[in-house]
């Protein structure tokens, strides 16, 4: 059953929704200026855009004991022009599941300068469909220059199925690749749009024998932090330890690093 916001969570939404109300721009929302005791939009205003009722909006920033469902939230997000931060906000004051951040595979100043710091400890940048949007120069040399590769190509998954360089540096590479597989799978069950993920499913089903073997499965993996080991052509065998971070405002992306393992010999 789904938990009712506390009286003083139905003040505090109350109070945001006034606040935000006020900051927009009557004319830029389509409607007349004209003579206006306060400033920004008024209840029927956001009411009408929201497509709810006058009095139901009104009980809403009054903290009236009423439920709003998650379509009614997101309509009211829309008419108040709310940001993801926001809308997240506004949800969680009404006791209701977040929305999902929508996908967007640009990346920050911030992040790419932190990408490039950590070199020479080889990182790269992806989302959860596992392509990776950025890198540094430590893991091309460790894995595969990915600027030689075309965009659709630059995708975890596809370079363990499809891409035979990549794939004969991974030692225990079905181990691998099935963990990868089942990391997939997970993400593409909490993905709000299937479309992408299904689309590199079909390619891989069409082109590999092992992952259309394997698709059928149910594992399902949280990719966090782990050891892999890799057979390189320059740097032998080499021993690493990738771990994986999300940015706190980019819940879509994950920073991930590698780093070599320190040889474990016997004592003298």
């Amino acid at each position: 059953m789904q938990k009712a916001p506390s009286d003083e969570q139905r003040k505090i939404l109350g109070a945001f929704l006034v606040d935000r109300r006020a900051r927009l721009d009557p004319a830029a929302a389509g409607f007349a200026v004209g003579r206006r005791r306060t400033p920004g939009l008024r209840r029927e205003e956001v009411a009408q855009l929201a497509g709810v009722s006058v009095s139901w909006y009104t009980w809403l920033e009054q903290g009236r004991e009423i439920r709003a469902s998650p379509e009614t939230l997101d309509r009211v997000a829309e008419a108040l022009r709310l940001d993801y931060t926001e809308r997240v906000h506004l949800f969680a004051l009404s006791e209701r599941r977040p929305p999902e951040a929508p996908p967007d595979d640009s990346l920050s100043n911030g992040l790419l300068l932190l990408l490039r710091a950590l070199d020479p400890v080889p990182a790269y940048i992806r989302n959860t469909r596992l392509d990776i949007l950025a890198w540094n120069s430590a893991i091309a040399d460790l894995f595969t220059d990915y600027g030689v590769l075309e965009p659709h190509e630059r995708n975890t998954l596809r370079l363990l199925f499809l891409h035979p360089p990549y794939r004969r540096l991974i030692v225990d590479w079905e181990v691998v690749a099935r963990g990868m597989l089942a990391t997939f799978r997970a993400a593409q069950a909490q993905a709000a749009d299937k479309t992408p993920f299904r689309t590199l499913a079909d390619e891989l089903i069409a082109s590999s024998t092992e992952f259309r073997l394997w698709w059928p499965d149910h594992d399902v993996r949280h990719f966090d932090e782990g050891v892999k080991r890799i057979d390189h052509p320059v740097h032998g065998t080499v021993d690493l330890t990738y771990v994986s971070m999300v940015p706190e405002s980019r819940h879509d992306l994950s920073l991930v690093t590698y780093i070599p393992r320190p040889s474990e010999r016997a004592p003298p």
